[in-house]
């Protein structure tokens, strides 16, 4: 890991993390697959790390466009920083043409029909993606109670 890391530190904290996480599901696998296992769990933390890490960088990068009195506090960040490296995995967690529905709607403000047309399909199978979405995002948000 310290190869693909690229530093020490990040490779221990990452093993670390590998070995909570192993921990955490209470399964054990067979011993001839163990490796395999280990491995598969530190490639996701990995690439969990590589997401957080360029969302800092964007984040920061766009608020480094402002002036300094407009600038957020050190907490701020942190907080702003930790929110959309959340809503970034709920979104990833999304099937791909929902999260990309939702994107388009969102972000983007295109109309279900012209949605539709680049992603292929009818407009009612986009109101379904924009609708699970939502949906997700509602019990991210409120929990799977609602």
């Amino acid at each position: 890991m310290r190869k693909k890391l690229g530093n020490a530190c990040d490779a221990a904290d990452l093993a670390h993390d590998t070995y909570v996480r192993v921990m955490g599901t209470g399964t054990v696998p067979p011993v001839d697959e163990s490796r395999r296992f280990l491995t598969h769990v530190a490639k996701g933390l990995v690439i969990d790390l590589y997401r957080r890490r360029r969302i800092e960088a964007a984040y920061l990068e766009a608020i480094a466009q402002l002036p300094a009195l407009a600038a957020p506090s050190e907490e701020t960040r942190a907080l702003a920083i930790e929110a959309l490296v959340e809503i970034d995995t709920l979104l990833h967690q999304l099937p791909a043409k929902v999260r990309a529905a939702l994107l388009m709607r969102r972000l983007d403000g295109m109309s279900y029909r012209d949605i539709g047309v680049r992603l292929g399909v009818s407009v009612s199978s986009v109101e379904k993606y924009i609708a699970a979405g939502l949906l997700a995002c509602c019990q991210a948000v409120h929990g799977d109670a609602r």
